[in-house]
């Protein structure tokens, strides 16, 4: 492949502050939003390439090819692991299985390949983790259809570092003891080296919402491919929960779903340092944002769960915002009782009672809740769920699960944030990381994309009122110790890092692009190079019609491009592993090439639409603590 390397002054900068312990100030100690330092921090710069521009560049697969690390040059390419389709131990990269792990068959007899470019609802290989256990390094893939599936192989290390895919070692990982899997997007490593997923999108149970399940795609696709078309088998509380896959002394992967972290559109689970406390982002428009810590340290069975309360300190319509973080207590839960529920097949009915708003939003009759979530302006009344004649807090705890972003605004959280993606955490600065692809809607002040409409915050809190903004953002969260909670990692203020900027590039090479070219736009997933100033940001968009990856210096601002995928893709998932036997490496997945084109733009012949899993690297952090 080619591409344009772009020369760059790489200086090693070596600078010394105190550690943040999370307490404010002027923001010469990071508090800003930017990094801290201590001694320890070493200086990372990526070589940076250009915007693709040539039809090469726009069809190709293209990284940056060194990093200084600590003052030292290191080459490093990307590499390619596995690609849908390909065949491996007798089973099939992404094909999907049926509640018996059948091959679930197309039409005309092929099997059903979750791809994001072929028949069937849903983008493709999403996430993939790198698991060290047993004395080997394990791969678990995830791919985002509905269903959805999960596949598991072994990796080889050369002594270079070059990580391949071992023969005859590829395993499909059953999920028909959870009903099934869903539109598996986001995940990571978890610090016990299991697989955490996400199952995103879940229908809406409520048969009188504006988008109910009856009406929903996904949950249509999974009834008639899991479920061999018997609805009966069938549920909308199935479906939105945080999976995990651990791996066994014997090398078999073990799936399980949390039902006590909640249900709702996640985008992902990211573990803290203290293996218990669990941030979860939420992914569609008037969303909130959630936290679960867990009763014990690598166990997220049973846990309390918490939704955030943005209350603002900045101005009205200021850019991306600044707020103080408080949390709202959604009651304990363990995965166990809220799978018994999930298994009686619930209806909205037995969770909620509803009566439609009034003209202001209001609700006409005592004891109902105006809200606005995802659902819109919604009028709500809990109700007995367990059935034991009382509705108080253990109705509550299981409607937190069931209902998770209702039951967070009948509460008085904040349902207002907008595709809100993935999340990292910076240990040196105790700085937690979200992307925000998209300022709008119920983030804006009774506006829509910048224009007079109620429709997002009527009936609501309207706690976000910020200035609206197509190219997304990336905000940075401080985190302490909260003796009440009981976790070091609460964060307690949010505040925007970065954001796009819209641009017009009509009539020039780089039309197409609806946000400026030298920074982000839509930031999906993020991670966190531990020990130096890099953040890594990947995009999904289509406001940059070939989607990269951004290593983002924290402390000074700079951003270098270090990675564009072929037309139409996502640059989905990016994730930091730093020592791998001694090598670190970058994974991204190239989600769905050429599956999102709009305009004149035709896929050349013979160009592969297969998405594909893949690393930058390997590289040496030793020196970086």
């Amino acid at each position: 492949m080619k591409f344009k390397t772009l020369t760059l002054a790489i200086a090693t900068v070596i600078a010394s502050s105190a550690v943040l312990t999370g307490c404010g100030g002027d923001g010469s100690d990071g508090t800003d939003g930017t990094a801290g330092t201590d001694a320890n921090a070493s200086a990372v710069k990526f070589a940076s390439i250009a915007p693709a521009v040539t039809e090469d560049e726009q069809n190709s697969i293209r990284a940056t090819g060194s990093v200084n690390v600590a003052g030292e040059e290191q080459t490093v390419s990307y590499q390619t692991l596995i690609k849908t389709g390909d065949v491996n131990n007798g089973e099939t990269y992404g094909v999907v299985k049926d509640y018996q792990d059948n091959v679930i068959q197309e039409l005309d007899g092929s099997a059903y390949l979750c791809n994001g470019t072929d028949t069937g609802k849903g983008s493709g290989l999403d996430h993939f983790s790198f698991l060290q256990k047993n004395g080997k390094v394990y791969m678990v893939s995830q791919f985002e259809c509905g269903p959805g599936a999960m596949y598991m192989n072994e990796l080889e290390q050369a002594s270079d570092g070059k990580l391949t895919v071992k023969a005859d070692s590829l395993q499909f990982i059953s999920q028909k003891d959870d009903f099934g899997g869903w539109v598996h997007c986001a995940g990571m490593t978890t610090p016990w080296n299991s697989h955490l997923g996400s199952e995103e999108y879940p229908a809406d149970a409520n048969p009188a919402a504006s988008y109910p399940y009856t009406a929903n795609s996904y949950y249509s696709e999974v009834t008639d491919k899991f479920w061999g078309g018997n609805a009966a088998m069938n549920n909308p509380y199935y479906y939105g929960w945080t999976p995990e896959v651990t791996i066994g002394t014997d090398g078999t992967p073990n799936y399980t779903k949390h039902y006590s972290m909640g249900r709702f559109a996640h985008e992902l689970a990211y573990v803290m340092p203290d293996k218990k406390t669990v941030y979860l982002s939420d992914d569609g428009t008037n969303v909130g944002l959630f936290m679960f810590v867990a009763d014990t340290a690598e166990d997220l069975s049973a846990g309390t769960l918490y939704a955030a309360k943005w209350v603002q300190t900045s101005s009205d319509g200021s850019s991306m915002g600044q707020a103080v973080i408080k949390w709202i207590d959604m009651g304990h839960a363990t995965d166990a009782d809220i799978k018994t529920i999930v298994a009686a097949k619930p209806a909205f009915s037995d969770i909620f009672a509803t009566e439609a708003p009034q003209a202001d939003g209001s609700c006409a009759t005592s004891g109902f809740v105006n809200v606005n979530t995802e659902a819109g302006n919604e009028c709500l009344q809990l109700q007995d769920v367990n059935g034991d004649t009382a509705v108080d807090a253990a109705d509550e705890a299981i409607a937190a699960r069931l209902e998770t972003r209702r039951m967070a605004a009948y509460k008085g959280a904040t349902t207002e944030f907008r595709k809100e993606e993935g999340i990292t955490f910076n240990q040196r600065d105790n700085k937690l990381y979200i992307a925000m692809s998209e300022v709008a809607y119920g983030m804006e002040s009774n506006e829509k994309k910048g224009v007079t409409n109620t429709t997002y915050d009527l009936g609501g809190n309207n706690d976000i009122r910020v200035e609206y903004n197509p190219c997304g953002a990336v905000y940075a969260l401080d985190v302490a110790t909260n003796s009440t909670i009981g976790s070091d990692y609460v964060a307690y203020s949010m505040k925007g890092l970065v954001s796009g900027t819209p641009v017009d590039y009509s009539g020039t090479a780089l039309e197409g692009n609806t946000c400026d070219v030298d920074g982000i736009a839509s930031p999906d997933n993020v991670t966190f190079l531990q020990g130096s100033d890099i953040l890594v940001i990947g995009e999904d968009t289509s406001a940059h019609p070939n989607d990269m990856v951004w290593a983002y210096n924290i402390k000074d601002g700079s951003m270098e491009r270090i990675f564009t995928g072929p037309y139409g893709s996502e640059t989905t998932s990016p994730f930091w592993h730093k020592d791998i036997n001694g090598f670190g490496y970058l994974t991204v997945t190239t989600q769905h090439p050429f599956g999102e084109v709009s305009g004149s733009y035709t896929r050349p012949a013979g160009v592969e639409t297969k998405s594909e899993a893949g690393y930058i690297g390997p590289f040496d952090f030793s020196d970086v603590k």
